[in-house]
């Protein structure tokens, strides 16, 4: 359910979450807690001089919502979903000055097409740790 990819954790937004939905599964739960486990021991081992922080980056596919009274829109929807994954490591114990919830909806593909797989590989969560 997670890759790692060059500086980012890659989680499919299928482990994470509902179709549609923004809460958090008990598998995507699961899931952000290892990750987050491992965050904490590389932080502690990150000097003070240095201004880091973790983004949480909610992206979606370009299907648009339907029947969602929920969400406006897909870019509403990554945002939602990046905020529970930030809300979650924040109770985790992952300080929340450290962290960062954006979302970029259909805007940023990472596989072109309408196959179910383009698809697919677009709904995403990415985390990363980077300097502010």
């Amino acid at each position: 359910g997670v890759k790692i990819e060059g500086d980012r954790f890659v989680f499919s937004s299928e482990v994470l979450f509902a179709p549609a939905r923004a809460q958090l599964s008990d598998a995507g739960r699961a899931q952000i807690a290892e990750i987050a486990d491992i965050l904490r021991q590389v932080s502690d081992e990150i000097p003070a001089g240095i201004n880091w922080i973790i983004r949480v980056d909610g992206h979606t596919d370009k299907v648009p919502l339907r029947g969602s009274r929920e969400f406006a829109d897909n870019w509403e929807l990554s945002q939602a979903r990046a905020l529970s994954v930030v809300r979650y490591m924040i109770e985790l114990g992952i300080a929340p000055e450290h962290l960062s919830a954006n979302g970029f909806g259909e805007y940023q593909p990472i596989a072109e097409g309408d196959s179910p797989e383009a698809l697919a590989a677009n709904r995403r969560i990415e985390l990363k740790l980077t300097e502010r």
